[in-house]
Formats: C-alpha cells, structure tokens, sequence
C-alpha cells in the first residue's frame, strides 16, 4: 500500500522557560519547514486556559501563517463550535481565504462549551479540553483481540472523565466561553448552518435570508473532526463532508469513528466516496533511546490536561523526571502513552502503516511535541523522509 499524505496539527505547545510569543513564533517556522518537507497540510487546535498551550484562536494563528508559507493547506483541527456562532466562524474564514484563496480547512469540532446533547463522562471535541459528549457505544467491525487489531495496533480501553465533572476549572471554563444568556444550539444544526453560509443557502424557517460578506462562496475545505462513531462522525457523513478521527485524543474509539463515518456517508458535490484522515502522536529522532528522551515531557503534560490544572509549560526530560509521579498518574495517562509512536523513522513510520492500514485512512495527520524547537522540526523532517522513501 502506497504512502498517504501527512498532515500537521499543531496545539502550539509553550515550553518550559518560554513564552506565548515564542510558542508561536516557533509554530509559524515550523509551519514554512513542514512546508519544505512535503506535508500536505498544518492545522492549530483550540484550546483555552492551558498554561502550556499558545493556540487559543485557530483562524488567528492560520491568518499569520498563511502569509509566512506558500502552499501547504492551512486550516482548524478543530474550530470549537460551542464557543461561537456559526455566522462568526464563516465570517472569519471567509476573511482570511478573501486574502488566501483555495489555501483553508475549516475543520469544525464538538467542544466544552454549551451543555450538549448526552454531556456525560467522556470527550469528543477534537482536543481534550474536557468532557463534551459520550462516544456512542458502536462496536467496530474490525475485531480487536487483547488490546491489538489483527496487524497490531494499539486499542486501549477507554478512558473515562467522569473525574472531571462538575469540576470547579471544567465549570470556569465554560461560563467564560459561553456566550451570557444563549440558547444552546444543537452540534448537527450548527454544522448545517456553516455550510448553508459558505453556499449562499442561508434561510430562517421564515423565509429570511443572510449571507455573509466576507464568507459566503469561500473556497475552503469544510472537515468535521471526532473521536466516536456518534453525533461527529453522523454529521461528518450525513452532509459528505472530510472527516478527522482523533487517535491522539481517544485511541479506544478510533475504529469506531471511522467505521461509524462511513456507515453514515452519503456522496456530496464535494465528495463522492468517504475521506479520512487520523491523528496520532509522534517523536521521531535518529534512534530509538534519542527519541524516547525528547518525549519524556510527555507523561505530565498529559497528566496535567486529564486532571484539570490545565496543561503546564512542556517539561524538558530532567524536569519531567523531577516531578512527583505515582500508580494513579500512570493509570490516568497509560493509554496516551502506549498509543503514541516514539523511536526511529523506521520504527514509527511502521507504527503510522499500522495505524493507516487499520483505520483505512487517507491521511495522517501528525502532532509532535519536544521541549526543544529544533528537536520538533528534527522529528518532522525525520518522518517526512522516511515517509517519502517508503512511497
């Protein structure tokens, strides 16, 4: 099977004895050498009140690297729908593709914000910024003996947040994101209403028109991102949209998702068949112990996310080794780390042929943290090399 692209999602990780303002001076160089390195795209999540994370406003940061690269797509992974309106995310994307034309994916995503329908103990918001909405309880029809697919795969059990309902940081942030006084609107009808925008099909039940200006006939990608086979995936393949599964995020999901997709697409003038691509959590470096070192930070970042602190300024290795640690924080990260692909290209380029040949993805899509920023565009270059030369 032939190499598929490889895309780039970038939280735009603040590190340890560094700033915001670096933090994304670093992610628009990366943006230009991926660029280089033949990546077919560069998306920025969203997230909010992370120490750790610079990425607060995916269509911001794109807007500056759109003018720093010339061809590699650049989009959301993913604009969080609960915390804006609809007619506020056409607007801003229509804004930059005015400026950059035929160059942007709108990649848009469940979030923490407003009360969702099924709000229980688990994520699917593209990010892991807290509870949104339980995966639906689909069973993949790819068999997973042991925690492995037939060809290998890691699929952990799935991790539960009912730890951080009703927590007091999960509460703050969702009364600082909501919009004061708004009636909650269902994910699935604001995901028509962005594409009714972008097309110029825009009514209200009674008959009144709106169009936006910027906005309106924008050429963007529209990409809906998910970690279940539930409300997503649904809409994802309900409107023949492109559909990113977050391996990185919800590996136990991940089959699901992207069987449940396809079980609900439904050809689109955009798209005739499905399109996937998956994410996963890489560090690439010349050998395997190298690469183990520079992904020490990774363990208690992700702890921090999962109990709520918000994440912390990524640790160097000696750092993460000075921090306390015991059996409950390794049970709370254990899935994240025994589904990341850490070593040498060759030894994470198998994990990613794995990973593509299980989910049936077209894509990849790749998020590598390093405390260092040389290290991380190491990684990537590393990759793409090895990638390019199994192609």
């Amino acid at each position: 099977m032939a190499a598929i692209p490889l895309g780039v999602l970038d939280l735009v990780p603040v590190v340890s004895g560094s700033t915001a303002a670096e933090a994304l001076a670093h992610s628009v160089d990366l943006a230009r050498r991926t660029e280089e390195f033949g990546y077919a795209r560069y998306w920025f999540a969203e997230h909010h009140l992370n120490p750790g994370v610079a990425g607060t406003s995916p269509a911001v940061v794109l807007a500056l690297t759109a003018s720093a690269t010339r061809t590699i797509r650049l989009g959301s992974g993913a604009v969080q729908l609960g915390h804006r309106t609809a007619l506020s995310t056409v607007e801003e994307f229509g804004l930059i593709d005015a400026l950059h034309p035929g160059r942007l994916d709108l990649g848009l995503g469940r979030s923490a914000g407003p009360p969702q329908r099924r709000r229980a103990a688990e994520g699917e918001d593209g990010g892991e910024g807290g509870p949104a909405g339980p995966p639906e309880p689909d069973v993949p029809s790819t068999p997973v003996v042991d925690g492995r697919t037939p060809n290998g795969l890691r699929i952990p059990d799935r991790f539960s947040f009912a730890h951080l309902l009703g927590h007091p940081r999960v509460a703050l942030q969702q009364k600082l994101l909501n919009l004061p006084g708004a009636q909650p609107q269902d994910y699935s009808e604001q995901v028509d209403d962005v594409l009714a925008l972008l097309r110029g099909e825009y009514r209200t039940p009674e008959g009144v028109e709106a169009h936006a200006v910027p906005g309106e006939g924008a050429d963007v990608q529209v990409w809906i991102l998910g970690s279940s086979g539930g409300v997503s995936a649904e809409a994802a393949g309900r409107n023949g949209l492109r559909f990113a599964a977050n391996y990185h995020v919800s590996p136990a999901t991940v089959l699901e998702a992207a069987e449940g997709y396809r079980a609900a697409f439904k050809p689109s003038a955009e798209l005739d068949r499905p399109y996937l691509t998956v994410s996963a959590d890489v560090v690439v470096a010349q050998d395997d112990a190298t690469a183990r070192e520079l992904a020490a930070g990774y363990a208690p970042w992700v702890r921090s996310i999962r109990t709520a602190e918000g994440a912390i300024p990524y640790p160097t290795p000696a750092e993460a080794r000075a921090l306390p640690w015991s059996a409950q924080d390794s049970a709370l990260v254990a899935d994240r780390l025994e589904t990341r692909f850490v070593g040498s290209p060759g030894t994470v380029a198998d994990h990613l042929e794995r990973l593509r040949d299980a989910t049936g993805a077209d894509e990849l899509l790749i998020t590598t943290i390093t405390h260092g920023h040389a290290d991380r565009v190491h990684s990537y270059r590393l990759l793409a090399e090895e990638w390019q030369r199994r192609g």
